[in-house]
C-alpha cells in the first residue's frame, strides 16, 4: 500500500508550486487574487466549512478546537466537493490551497487532517 501526500498551502504565502492536483478549498474566492494569478486546478468551495461556521469561528484562535469538531462534523455530511477531493487523494497527489493568515488554525488543515483520518491517499 502507497500513501499519497495531502498538502496545505498557503495562498498569501506567494506563489505555491504544487505537484498532483491543485484545489482551492475557501468558499469565497481569495481577495486581491486574479484567477489569472492561481496556478490551479480546481475550486471545490463545498468542501469549505458553511458560511455560519466560518462566520462564528472568525479566524480566533480561541474558537478553533470547537471550529474544528464543528468542520469535522459537517465534513461527515454527504458532500460532492468532498467525495471529489476523498477521489483526488486516492488517485494521486493533491494540494489544498487556502488563503488565511492563520497557518495553523485554519480549515485547510483540518480538511487535510479529516481526508487523511477517512483513508483518503491510501492507495
Amino acid at each position: 500500500m502507497s500513501i499519497t501526500p495531502i498538502k496545505v498551502h498557503d495562498l498569501l504565502a506567494g506563489r505555491v508550486q504544487s505537484s498532483g492536483t491543485a484545489v482551492l478549498v475557501d468558499r469565497l474566492w481569495p481577495r486581491g487574487v486574479a484567477k489569472k494569478d492561481l496556478s490551479y486546478d480546481l475550486w471545490l468551495p463545498e468542501a469549505a466549512p458553511s458560511v455560519e461556521l466560518r462566520r462564528w469561528f472568525g479566524h480566533d484562535p480561541n474558537r478553533f478546537d470547537e471550529f474544528a469538531r464543528r468542520y469535522r462534523a459537517e465534513l461527515a455530511e454527504p458532500n460532492p466537493d468532498v467525495d471529489r477531493l476523498l477521489f483526488l487523494a486516492d488517485e494521486g497527489d493533491v494540494s489544498l490551497l487556502y488563503a488565511a493568515r492563520d497557518r495553523e488554525c485554519n480549515h485547510a488543515v483540518v480538511l487535510a487532517r479529516w481526508l487523511r483520518e477517512a483513508g483518503a491517499g491510501l492507495a
